[in-house]
């Protein structure tokens, strides 16, 4: 897609237009004009003084124009950062290099290669993000008639009943004719539970004679049994809004190439950084990065990901291209990219639509990664975007950096080792004087920090990548490495919801690479402040630098093991905050207005007005609300305290949890109001914030490691009171 094109598509995806497009001549002449200059200001050779001077200016550009904060503003800073990285990339390849042994070379090229990698990234990122499309949801035709014939898919293998049955009511609550619209189970467990109860509600079930291709096999064997025309997708823990196929299905309508429209992953429990460290619903989670802005990014060059769940897909391309894709373990990103080579168009809409449960452990979220990470790999090995037919430039871009990004194990330990090479073995990796380093990679650092806090603010804070990089970054590096030299090794794993956590823990097993890490940076740090005040032939400057460096790795290498440390999770279905309206009917007939704290499929927190009081135990009904639509629900007040109580439903029938389910959890607003409204990022806050978990993952490894000595000691005095002594 050329710039004219990108900015035609972009109008219509906002529903807006405007006489004033260049031709393709004039913005070929405006790019070569832009190029030229940028070209010249990279190259051009300046002392120390003039490089702080050129770095100074562009930092006060970015900083003022940080607090305009609108779309040009963005763009303008975006260009002075990719001046700055390159500008030091430039100088770093041309005037640091000069090593004179083996031991530097090393050391020096390796982190080199790491840096360079980094920049493509960055580069790549800023294309990808620096002007979300924001598709806006387009209307559908007034007469229902039209409308065409949905299947809503929802596989499943190992979850329990109680995930599925919240999906598969959510589902039959969609607003959509119901001549229109059929559910089906997909079940590669063969669970008699499982039919027995699609079969009492009026859901399609279907099973396959094998489990060949896993989730992939599983909906391509659908397709045989299936007809609509349209095919919606939800994972077993995935709950969809009844306003989901209404949001979605307009743009493809409008557009007959439209193959593909994917909405975001929505949580409503949170993932193990944010259990474990205490940052639910106030650090954005490391995917809203991902559905908050790259993939409404991805949206202006046609290239959004399909995700595997929270999505709408044509029948008809899908079988163009043979179905989902079964060549790699992560067939759904691999399925959208045989679409685009096909000439389809694939379309993002930022607005929640379903909310499922986010990996419950540590280990568990490291394992999806991991298979992600291998996945893309084996794209990036067998489906190269950059080679092939049917991609335009700004797709395989997209693309490419989808797969690059997994890359980041190996360069990020190297950024957290890098230093040690100088501090530990006196290795020079930068032949060059440090304050000449300061001058060049002090505004690449800094300028990208601020550019990507100033894209990302809603959606990734300041620093926290380098933690969430750091956590998989040891983890990731061999599936990718291998995929790399054998794509075919790998197989897909089904990723645990649901569970519990009973104790909290210390998983020494994940935090073992951490360990190491910090170890070794702490020993770095106290060999660069004993040189700093012992060794009169040291570089002072040097020193510090190196030593500074060596500190922010370990604040984020102690954030690492933050992770580490289990919070207990007692509850198997979380609750959803929300504040609906509500009744409260008790065992004498009187009746109190009141209203929901939360919800959850087996209860709800409900707030009683003022001066009112029901004691545990007690027996009630609880009516809740939509659209003048009541349900009423038996259940028991299991807490009590001032204005709150905790009730829980008693022995609800299916019609009653189908209810329970259209009333709450597909309610259309239930998850889109509280999308994207976190604390906006401030770096120096967000540095602050990791900062204090980096510290309070010091004191937790502290106290684990002192409370596992302790249970080693008494294991040794037991054994030894235990073993016979000789007379």
């Amino acid at each position: 897609m050329n710039l004219t094109g990108m900015f035609r598509a972009r109008r219509a995806a906002q529903g807006t237009t405007s006489p004033y497009v260049l031709d393709r001549p004039t913005c070929a002449v405006l790019v070569l004009v832009v190029v030229a200059l940028l070209a010249l200001m990279i190259i051009v050779p300046m002392d120390v003084e003039q490089q702080m001077l050129f770095s100074a200016g562009c930092m006060i550009a970015a900083l003022v124009l940080r607090r305009a904060s609108n779309r040009l503003a963005i763009l303008a800073m975006v260009v002075l950062s990719v001046v700055a990285s390159l500008r030091y990339m430039y100088w770093r390849l041309t005037s640091s290099l000069g090593f004179d042994n083996w031991l530097n070379m090393l050391f020096g090229y390796g982190l080199v290669l790491a840096e360079l990698y980094a920049l493509l990234v960055l580069l790549f990122g800023y294309l990808q993000t620096a002007w979300p499309l924001q598709r806006k949801p387009y209307p559908l035709p007034a007469d229902s008639s039209v409308w065409p014939t949905v299947d809503v898919f929802i596989p499943t293998y190992n979850e329990p009943l109680d995930i599925i049955k919240l999906t598969a009511f959510a589902a039959q609550a969609i607003d959509w004719p119901k001549d229109k619209l059929r559910v089906y189970v997909l079940d590669d467990g063969r669970r008699d539970e499982f039919r027995e109860f699609c079969d009492s509600v009026g859901i399609g079930y279907i099973i396959r004679p094998d489990n060949n291709h896993a989730k992939a096999g599983n909906l391509n064997f659908a397709l045989t049994q299936t007809s609509g025309e349209y095919i919606a997708i939800f994972d077993a823990d995935h709950v969809p809004t009844r306003s989901f196929l209404q949001v979605g299905m307009g743009w493809f309508l409008k557009d007959p190439k439209l193959a593909m429209l994917q909405t975001p992953h929505f949580f409503f429990s949170p993932d193990p950084f944010e259990k474990n460290l205490d940052t639910f619903r106030t650090v954005p989670n490391e995917g809203e990065l991902f559905y908050g802005l790259v993939q409404d990014g991805n949206d202006l060059w046609n290239a959004t990901f399909f995700c595997g769940s929270c999505a709408i897909i044509k029948r008809a391309p899908l079988e163009e291209v043979g179905g989902i894709a079964v060549e790699t373990v992560t067939e759904d990103a691999h399925t959208a990219l045989k679409l685009n080579r096909l000439g389809y168009n694939t379309a993002y809409l930022a607005i929640p639509q379903a909310a499922g449960l986010a990996t419950e452990s540590l280990s568990g979220h490291i394992g999806q990664r991991i298979r992600w990470a291998r996945g893309m790999a084996q794209i990036f090995r067998t489906d190269n975007p950059l080679l092939g037919k049917g991609l335009s430039l700004g797709q395989r871009f997209c693309y490419l950096n989808a797969m690059l990004h997994f890359f980041y194990g190996l360069p990020r330990l190297v950024f957290l080792t890098a230093p040690l090479a100088y501090l530990i073995f006196e290795a020079q990796i930068f032949q060059a004087p440090a304050l000449l380093i300061v001058a060049y990679a002090l505004p690449h650092i800094l300028l990208a920090s601020v550019t990507n806090s100033t894209i990302q603010g809603r959606f990734r804070h300041s620093f926290w990548n380098e933690v969430y990089e750091s956590v998989l970054a040891w983890y990731i590096m061999r599936p990718v490495l291998l995929a790399m030299v054998n794509p075919k090794l790998g197989k897909f794993n089904v990723t645990a919801k649901g569970g519990m956590i009973d104790e909290s823990y210390f998983d020494w097993k994940m935090a073992r690479p951490y360990i190491v890490v910090l170890a070794l940076n702490l020993i770095g740090m106290l060999v660069g402040v004993a040189k700093l005040g012992f060794d009169p032939d040291a570089s002072a400057v040097t020193l510090l630098i190196n030593l500074v460096w060596t500190l922010y790795n370990i604040i984020i290498s102690a954030a690492a093991v933050a992770v580490a440390s289990e919070a207990r999770q007692i509850r198997a279905e979380p609750r959803v905050f929300a504040t609906l309206p509500a009744m409260l009917g008790l065992a004498n007939g009187k009746t109190i207005a009141c209203q929901t704290n939360d919800f959850s499929q087996r209860g709800v927190g409900i707030h009683l007005p003022e001066g009112v009081q029901v004691a545990c135990g007690e027996e009630v009904h609880v009516s809740l609300f939509r659209d003048g639509e009541e349900g009423v629900f038996p259940a028991s007040v299991v807490f009590s305290h001032g204005q709150t109580l905790g009730l829980n439903f008693a022995n609800l029938t299916l019609q009653q949890q189908s209810e329970l389910a259209r009333l709450t959890f597909s309610r259309a607003d239930t998850w889109a109001k509280s999308w994207g409204t976190g604390v906006v990022d401030t770096p120096l806050g967000a540095l602050a914030e990791v900062t204090g978990i980096g510290w309070r993952g010091i004191c937790l490894l502290s106290r684990a490691t002192f409370d596992e000595s302790v249970r080693h000691v008494r294991a040794l005095s037991f054994t030894f009171k235990s073993t016979p002594r000789n007379p």
